[in-house]
């Protein structure tokens, strides 16, 4: 879950870490009033999910509160890379003596958090990272350890960081932890000519794992949860996928695969593989199958114009698997099947499943006792 520039700086705020005041308003009379309350020039902000806005236009300097009414009623019109703007934020301008880029994100790979800095912040980071990348330092940090007073002078003195934004690396990384974050950013990190360490932007990715921890940071102008609004940042399939609440990942195949578990998916796409064929996507139902979890995940599937066949392969243990091949049965009167469906259950009530289908007699449906028998076939009808 992404939060939005001025919900990261009112954690930062929580934390410690010092930022310009500002306001958040929605409508053009309102960043007005705000502008008079912040001095009179602000910095206007449009807040939306998205990099970019400095050079879309969505950032820019009114000079007085009549400036400020007129630019946030431009901004709130905007629609930025698919983005529409609904709010602005107002922001104190400061005299800007250097600007920094410092962030934590998940490495996945290495099993580890990485620190990313750069004495050279701001718009241009990307190219910075892209062109001159002994310019950007990368620090790995470990878990366990964190992020001492020590380690962020190490991460400073890497980066070429002045020594006093030692502190704040240490509260970002406490903001990291405390949030259940993946990310944290700051771009770009200032001191100003009065020598204050200020973050001027920020960015926050909280774990959809710890959304039930995180409910404050919902978005008000969003549905409450990734099983009930699609992710823009996603492919759409993934996108549909997650607002049904389902574990889908695009891949680019012709064999469409159900499973209920990880492992058994993951084993079940290598399995697929070596017929010869390409898995078309990765879809854990988990441990239940019921008819909507069926049919949605079908739905999905029979969505991708590139899936030639479907697989579905599960292991009854808690869900028997009657109540699997009932769900399928089910979700065949609400999923219109215009593609072969191969159906391997193994496990507990596996023979009764089977009578189910047997039963049901769908005639694009086909059954197989073994996982590579039910990926040889589902490889055959999607090769052929």
């Amino acid at each position: 879950m992404d939060l939005y520039e001025y919900q990261a700086r009112e954690l930062f705020k929580g934390y410690g870490i010092a930022v310009p005041d500002a306001a958040v308003v929605d409508h053009p009379k309102e960043a007005r009033r705000a502008a008079e309350r912040l001095g009179g020039r602000v910095v206007v902000k449009a807040q939306v999910k998205t990099g970019g806005r400095g050079k879309a236009g969505g950032v820019k300097v009114a000079a007085d509160p009549a400036a400020a009414e007129f630019t946030a009623r431009q901004i709130l019109a905007m629609d930025i890379k698919g983005h529409p703007v609904h709010r602005v934020m107002l922001a104190q301008p400061v005299d800007i003596q250097a600007e920094f880029y410092v962030s934590y994100v998940l490495d996945r790979a290495a099993g580890t958090f990485l620190a990313i800095a750069s004495a050279e912040g701001g718009m241009d980071i990307e190219e910075v990272a892209a062109t001159r990348p002994e310019a950007v330092a990368r620090i790995p940090v470990d878990p366990a350890a964190g992020v001492s007073a020590a380690k962020a002078a190490e991460i400073a003195a890497a980066a070429g960081l002045p020594p006093e934004t030692a502190d704040t690396l240490v509260r970002l990384w406490q903001v990291l932890v405390g949030e259940d974050a993946l990310l944290v950013e700051v771009n770009p990190l200032v001191r100003t000519t009065g020598q204050q360490i200020l973050a001027l932007d920020g960015k926050v990715t909280l774990d959809d794992n710890a959304r039930f921890r995180q409910a404050r940071w919902a978005d008000p102008t969003d549905d409450p949860g990734p099983a009930h609004h699609p992710d823009p940042h996603l492919d759409p399939l993934e996108s549909a996928a997650a607002a049904r609440g389902l574990t889908y990942v695009k891949l680019d195949g012709e064999v469409g695969v159900i499973g209920n578990g990880a492992g058994l998916v993951m084993s079940t796409l290598d399995v697929v593989a070596g017929q010869g064929a390409r898995p078309a996507n990765f879809l854990d139902i988990g441990g239940g199958a019921s008819a909507q979890v069926m049919a949605d995940g079908l739905d999905v599937i029979l969505s991708d114009p590139e899936v030639k066949a479907v697989l579905v392969n599960v292991f009854g243990g808690i869900t028997a698997c009657d109540a699997v091949a009932e769900g399928i049965v089910r979700a065949l009167d609400a999923v219109h099947l215009t593609r072969p469906l191969v159906v391997r259950l193994d496990g507990n009530n596996a023979a009764r499943g089977r009578a189910i289908l047997d039963a049901r007699a769908h005639p694009l449906v086909e059954q197989a006792t073994t996982m590579d028998g039910a990926a040889a076939r589902a490889a055959e009808l999607a090769t052929r």
